[in-house]
């Protein structure tokens, strides 16, 4: 099932497996304030449908994204530039809404960074749970390069995903990270020449797991680094406790007993 109505950006349903695509490669998929709206609207479509189970991001054409398309801030000399030039407000009311979503899915979620992912596009790519990429990907924090620093996330995704020194390197010189350094510094899963295919793969295999267990280990891992050991115990028994009441833990059990596969419904 394709939507057709909203052209920047597409959704399809590929079974249990809802295909959200960045479609503006005029533009290297770059973020206007309504493809924001219209990517949340998608995410909200995919997590209402309880026939989907699993999300691929990916981009349109030879780009995935290159953050924020520069037109929707106005830089026209004149009274009252710094304030229509100003980037919080867009940060605000679009950008970081969509990493929050993004994080808040009741889904898993795999990107497929077919090309650049640039500024807050390395942000949205980092914010989903697994990535795979094309050998010929990068990622580029190129904020320090017009004055700014990494937003819609990055300055806290990447120190959570590569640690402090690499994220400092990146942050500060704008360099491109290429797949392959990528893949070896932990960033990305898999580098592969057809990163939509193997996302899908990787989204189906998800889509057959136990789901609100999967979605519960996102908040668990992303949340290790705010607090102490003994502080994630206790967060840990809890999550346990809770998913015990289910019927994809109750499921699991019994199939691992009678030596049979499993049957998960996501619930």
């Amino acid at each position: 099932m394709t939507d057709s109505q909203a052209a920047c950006i597409i959704y399809e349903e590929r079974g249990a497996v809802a295909l959200v695509t960045l479609n503006r490669p005029q533009a290297l998929n770059s973020f206007t304030r309504d493809m924001h709206q219209r990517l949340r609207a998608a995410l909200d479509r995919a997590e209402a449908a309880p026939h989907i189970r699993a999300l691929v991001l990916t981009g349109a054409g030879r780009g995935f994204c290159a953050g924020l398309d520069l037109s929707e801030l106005d830089f026209t000399p004149g009274p009252g530039l710094l304030e229509r030039a100003d980037p919080g407000p867009v940060i605000q009311e679009e950008f970081n809404p969509t990493t929050r979503r993004l994080q808040s899915l009741k889904l898993p979620t795999v990107v497929a960074v077919n090309g650049v992912a640039a500024g807050a596009g390395a942000s949205i790519a980092m914010a989903c749970d697994i990535a795979v990429a094309a050998p010929g990907a990068s990622f580029v924090q190129a904020f320090s390069k017009i004055g700014l620093i990494p937003d819609a996330g990055g300055s806290w995704l990447l120190v959570e995903r590569l640690g402090l020194a690499r994220a400092m390197a990146l942050a500060m010189t704008g360099d491109k990270l290429t797949a392959d350094k990528a893949l070896e510094w932990g960033l990305i899963w898999q580098v592969t020449e057809d990163p939509l295919a193997a996302a899908l793969a990787m989204a189906e295999k998800l889509a057959a797991m136990p789901t609100r267990a999967l979605v519960a280990t996102r908040h668990l891992l992303t949340g290790a680094g705010t607090r102490t050991l003994d502080e994630h115990l206790n967060v840990e028994r809890d999550t346990q406790s809770a998913l015990g009441k289910t019927h994809d833990y109750m499921e699991g059990v019994t199939a691992f007993l009678q030596k049979r596969t499993p049957q998960f419904k996501g619930e």
